[in-house]
């Protein structure tokens, strides 16, 4: 009993020492009595057990803290935090279109990245998002068809095989405001061979419209596509590589193809809320969320691609991902352009598609 006692007190004293060592090395402060800080984290609600089990929990033992989620869509969350000026989020995890707004906006701090060594090993498209000051990029994922192939009755290969009279109420795409919502524009766009620069999207509301009667639903959560995957109301959808895993465990047999013809692709950012109170403790989250280790592990746990240029992928790990070949073939959407085109976007979106 008196060894079991001691061996107690022994990893007890380990687990100290070593939450007190990372607090040091992050620059993060411990609070004056010693006790649990909270980071109050807004990010994505998908693949939250994972998330808990390999981020966030190991996470708070390591800094002596407790995280706190405030989960949601992209907008949902991105409207609540620039709406409330008392807002207690610490860190806030987004798109890349909407982590442009709140940098419009000010709602981030700037970000001092000597801080941050990890930064160091981000890959040259996320380190140049560095620039600006704010936030680093912590994943890059694309979109890609995914679908049912004996449900479908043929091979789907590119992006134009969605509009072929055969789908007709069997598919589903993002709604405007979510992730990919602008790059069903350009997707769009590119079915109709007029760029988005050429006209604003004028070709590409056409060719949506054209679309329309092949679509089911927009969605606004991709783990939505899985009941309707389940249930035989789609056959096929334009889902972000992220969102594979959830809709593989309800349709094993549901098969995801990147168009060779070139995909978009989407930095996820992690940003300092202006507000927030514990700013070095957002670092350390940061830094701890960038490292070789945890991006290794969510690699494999949440079809993450790293962007840290010391995680190297097996080809199994690869599959699925934004990453070789794929990554090569991924375009980004021009938000300088998109963003101030917004308002009227959603305006013909609605008009277009939800009437």
């Amino acid at each position: 009993m008196k060894k079991s006692t001691g061996l107690v007190i022994l990893v007890m004293a380990t687990l100290l020492f070593a939450s007190a060592t990372n607090l040091m090395a992050s620059g993060a402060q411990e609070s004056s009595d010693g006790a649990p800080r909270t980071l109050v984290i807004s990010t994505w609600g998908l693949g939250e057990d994972v998330l808990w089990q390999d981020v966030y929990a190991p996470f708070e033992a390591a800094y002596n803290c407790k995280v706190v989620l405030e989960v949601g869509t992209t907008a949902e969350r991105y409207t609540k935090l620039s709406s409330n000026p008392n807002s207690t989020v610490d860190v806030i995890e987004l798109s890349q279109k909407a982590a442009a707004d709140g940098y419009a906006a000010k709602l981030f701090a700037k970000v001092d990245y000597s801080k941050i060594p990890n930064s160091q090993q981000l890959l040259p498209g996320a380190k140049d998002m560095t620039k600006n000051g704010f936030g680093p990029a912590y994943t890059l994922n694309s979109i890609g068809i995914i679908y049912n192939p004996a449900a479908t009755g043929f091979e789907i290969k590119e992006w134009a095989d969605l509009w072929r009279p055969e789908l007709a109420n069997r598919i589903s795409i993002p709604a405007l405001s979510t992730t990919f919502g602008p790059a069903m524009v350009y997707v769009a766009a590119d079915y109709a061979k007029i760029p988005v620069a050429k006209d604003k999207g004028v070709a590409a509301f056409k060719a949506l419209g054209d679309l329309k009667k092949n679509i089911v639903k927009t969605y606004t959560k991709s783990s939505d596509l899985a009941n309707m995957f389940s249930s035989g109301e789609i056959v096929a959808a334009i889902v972000g590589d992220f969102a594979i895993p959830i809709i593989t465990k309800a349709l094993p047999e549901a098969q995801f193809v990147v168009p060779a013809s070139g995909t978009y692709a989407n930095f996820n950012t992690i940003d300092v809320v202006a507000t927030s109170k514990n700013k070095d403790l957002a670092y350390a989250y940061i830094n701890w969320r960038i490292s070789k280790d945890l991006q290794a592990k969510t690699a494999a746990s949440l079809n993450e691609t790293p962007i840290n240029t010391s995680v190297v992928l097996t080809p199994e790990l690869a599959a699925n991902k934004t990453y070789g070949a794929v990554a090569k073939r991924a375009r980004a959407v021009d938000f300088a352009l998109a963003n101030p085109l917004m308002t009227e976007w959603t305006d013909t979106w609605n008009r277009v598609l939800n009437n």
